[in-house]
């Protein structure tokens, strides 16, 4: 298998740039604003709201003047790039795919895992993290 290279690139904003960011904010009515595609002055369609919002949140950090740093993620990762996107050892991940927490494939003598599935590993941890906060703050009686 030929070695997959991340492409990034990053962006740091100018005070122009940060200045339009703010402008094009301040424009949108926060989750409800929609963002669309113009060309030649012609509407050609509204963007979906989950790029829409990674917009919002590209714009807010341009308008901040802070830097955009942005990675492609292949479909198929290694397990050292998974325990890296998911913030764990490699051997806890290798636990992980023993025990059929997280799907993984072989490619020769090396496991893959589908990177929708590393995401969704994540966001599954991070909600089950966020359900064990808000019980503990229930717990000790105290309100967000």
């Amino acid at each position: 298998m030929a070695a997959v290279q991340s492409r990034r690139s990053r962006v740091q904003a100018t005070e122009r740039e940060a200045r339009l960011a703010r402008e094009v904010l301040q424009q949108l009515e926060g989750p409800q604003g929609v963002l669309a595609v113009e060309r030649s002055g012609q509407r050609v369609e509204s963007l979906p709201p989950e790029i829409g919002r990674l917009l919002q949140q590209v714009l807010d950090v341009v308008a901040r003047g802070g830097t955009i740093t942005i990675g492609a993620i292949p479909d198929v990762v290694t397990t050292s790039s998974a325990a890296g996107i998911l913030g764990i050892s490699r051997p806890t991940l290798m636990k992980m795919i023993r025990e059929e927490e997280i799907p993984a494939h072989r490619v020769g003598t090396h496991h893959r895992l589908h990177s929708s599935d590393v995401f969704a590993a994540l966001k599954a941890r991070r909600a089950r993290e966020r359900a064990a906060f808000l019980e503990l703050m229930e717990a000790e009686g105290d309100e967000l």
